[in-house]
C-alpha cells in the first residue's frame, strides 16, 4: 500500500462530508491574507523608488488599503455548469460588501430615456449618501454614440469605481465598451431598475413612450443598487473552474471566510447543477499566490455509473476509435470528390478557352475579309472603283485615268 499522505484539508466531524468545515476555511483565509500583507511590504521595502504610501507616523491600516488586493475563490467542478457563455452574471448576496467605501464613485448606465432615472436618483426620498456616490448617469444610447474610441473607454473607465447597468441592457454592453471593460475587474454590474410587477398580475411590455413607468420608484432604485454594490459577481462560462471575487486583503480572516461560506452556499443552491456531487475542489488564492485548498472531493466523479470497468472502458475506447475512423473516411471521400471536381472543371475551363479561341480566330478572320473587300482588294487583285457623275455627264471614267490626271496636275 502507498505510505499516507499528508493531509490537505479538514472534513466535518459528524453529518454529511458535503459541506465546508469552519476551522478549515478560517485557517486558511488567515494564511492567505497574512502571506499577501507580508509580500506588498516586502516589494515596498524592496522598491527602489520613491514610496507613495503614508508615512510612518500613520497607521498600518491605511497602507494595507492603498495596497489593497482582491481574494477569488476558485471552484472546479466535475462537469461544466453551462453550455455557453453567459453575458449577464448572476449575484449572491455577502454578509461582507466587497465596496465598502463611501467614497466610491458609481457610474450608471440605464435604459433609454436617462432623465427619468436622473429625476428619481435627485428625489428626496432618495438616500443622500448613495446619491453622492453616483457621480454620473448616462443612457445606452449615448454610451454607443460617445465611447467609440479605445481612448474614450479607458478614460471612462478611470473616471469610476463601480460600474451599475440596467439589466435590460446588461448583454449589450460587451460589444459597446470593449475589452478594456470585460477584461478588468470594473465589469458592469447588472441591476434591476424596473418597476416590481404585482403579483398575479400578467407579464406585459412596457410602452417605450411611457417614461415613468421605465423606472421604479426612488426607495426601489436605491434598494436595488444597494444590494447590486453588495453582490458577488457569477461569471459562468463551459468550463470546469469558475473564479469569484470573496474579498480583499483589507478584509479580516473571519469576514473573509463568512464570505466564503455564503458564495459556496449560494452556487451549490442556484448555480452548479447536482450541488455538491458535481464540486470536485474549492480554493482561495490571491492575484500573484497559490492557491490554498478549503475542501476536495474524495471521488472525481459524479455517479458510480461514470466510473467504467476495465472492459466496458476498452469497448468504449474502440468505438470512440471505429467513429474516429469513419468521420476520417468520410473526410477523405469529401476531400477526393471535392480534388475530382476541381479536376473535372479544370478539363472544362481549357475546352471553353479552346472553343473561345477558335471562335476569336473565325473572328478575326471575318474582319479582314471585310476590311479587305471595303479597300477594294479580294483575294489579292484590286477591284475596280466605280464613280457615278453627275446628271450632267454619266460617264463611267476608270481608276487608272483619273489617277493619271490627278498625277498631271
Amino acid at each position: 500500500m502507498a505510505p499516507n499522505s499528508t493531509t490537505l484539508t479538514t472534513r466535518v466531524e459528524s453529518g454529511s462530508p458535503y459541506q465546508l468545515e469552519n476551522s478549515q476555511v478560517l485557517k486558511a483565509s488567515t494564511a492567505l491574507l497574512q502571506h499577501i500583507k507580508s509580500e506588498s511590504k516586502r516589494k515596498i521595502l524592496e522598491s527602489n523608488t520613491k514610496s507613495l504610501l503614508p508615512t510612518s507616523d500613520e497607521s498600518a491600516d491605511d497602507i494595507d488599503a492603498v495596497e489593497s488586493e482582491p481574494v477569488w475563490l476558485v471552484l472546479t467542478t466535475k462537469k461544466h455548469i453551462v453550455d455557453q457563455k453567459r453575458l449577464k452574471p448572476g449575484k449572491i448576496p455577502l454578509p461582507h460588501s466587497l465596496h465598502k467605501s463611501t467614497s466610491s464613485t458609481i457610474c450608471l448606465i440605464t435604459a433609454d430615456p436617462q432623465r427619468a432615472f436622473k429625476d428619481a436618483i435627485a428625489h428626496p426620498s432618495f438616500p443622500a449618501t448613495l446619491a453622492s456616490q453616483i457621480t454620473r448617469v448616462i443612457g445606452i444610447d449615448k454610451v454607443a454614440k460617445r465611447y467609440k474610441s479605445f481612448e474614450s473607454r479607458r478614460q471612462l473607465l478611470s473616471e469610476h469605481d463601480i460600474f451599475l447597468a440596467d439589466d435590460r441592457i446588461i448583454t449589450r454592453l460587451p460589444k459597446l465598451l470593449g475589452k478594456i471593460f470585460y477584461g478588468g475587474s470594473k465589469r458592469p454590474i447588472p441591476v434591476n431598475l424596473q418597476p416590481y410587477k404585482p403579483k398575479g398580475d400578467a407579464a406585459s411590455s412596457t410602452p417605450k413612450d411611457s417614461a415613468s413607468k421605465v423606472v421604479a420608484s426612488p426607495i426601489q432604485v436605491a434598494k436595488e443598487v444597494d444590494t447590486a454594490i453588495s453582490c458577488a459577481q457569477i461569471h459562468l462560462s463551459p468550463s470546469t473552474t469558475t473564479s469569484i471575487r470573496v474579498g480583499s486583503s483589507t478584509f479580516a480572516p473571519q469576514q473573509v471566510a463568512e464570505n466564503i461560506g455564503a458564495v459556496v452556499e449560494g452556487m451549490v443552491k442556484k448555480f452548479v447543477p447536482k450541488g455538491w456531487r458535481n464540486i470536485r475542489a474549492i480554493h482561495i488564492k490571491g492575484p500573484n499566490t497559490m492557491a490554498l485548498p478549503v475542501w476536495l472531493a474524495n471521488e472525481l466523479w459524479q455517479q458510480e455509473d461514470d466510473v467504467l470497468e476495465d472492459e466496458e472502458a476498452k469497448a468504449a475506447l474502440a468505438l470512440a476509435n471505429q467513429k474516429g475512423r469513419k468521420r476520417k473516411g468520410r473526410e477523405e471521400e469529401v476531400e477526393g470528390s471535392e480534388k475530382q471536381a476541381k479536376q473535372t472543371k479544370r478539363v472544362e475551363d481549357s475546352d471553353l478557352s479552346a472553343e473561345m479561341a477558335e471562335r476569336r480566330a473565325k473572328l478575326r478572320q471575318q474582319k479582314k475579309e471585310a476590311k479587305a473587300e471595303i479597300d477594294g482588294v479580294v483575294d489579292g487583285k484590286k477591284k475596280k472603283a466605280k464613280k457615278l457623275d453627275p446628271d450632267v455627264g454619266k460617264v463611267r471614267v476608270k481608276t487608272k485615268k483619273v489617277k493619271t490626271i490627278l498625277a498631271s496636275v
